[in-house]
């Protein structure tokens, strides 16, 4: 097993916990798996389950594949990371919603 970090866009959909008001998120998610696409998958399915709406990810490999692209990782995302590895999970480290007319926004309107 390995962790993979994956950077997953959610849109909205009720009962979601996203803010009032925001079009989606954006969560910085580590999760174990044998591969990634099992990492994906589960990552994925653990979302749906929490009645998000995943719709896309976007894969940045594991903790060795990152240092060797030259990716700063700090001790806190590690122990993360540690944390996913140990207890064969998805960890979601960050959220940043997206709100109409702000950068990062996918809203059209």
């Amino acid at each position: 097993m390995e962790v993979f970090t994956l950077l997953v866009e959610v849109g909205r959909s009720k009962g979601d916990g996203l803010p009032d008001g925001s079009t989606g998120a954006a969560l910085m998610c580590y999760a174990s798996g044998k591969d990634e696409a099992e990492a994906v998958r589960e990552t994925v399915a653990i979302l749906k389950q929490a009645e998000m709406a995943p719709l896309d990810v976007t894969g940045y490999g594991t903790l060795q594949e990152r240092l060797d692209e030259g990716h700063e990782i700090d001790e806190e995302e590690r122990a993360l990371m540690d944390r996913a590895l140990q207890e064969n999970a998805v960890i979601i480290a960050q959220m940043q919603p997206f709100f109409k007319g702000c950068d990062g926004s996918n809203a059209d309107e």
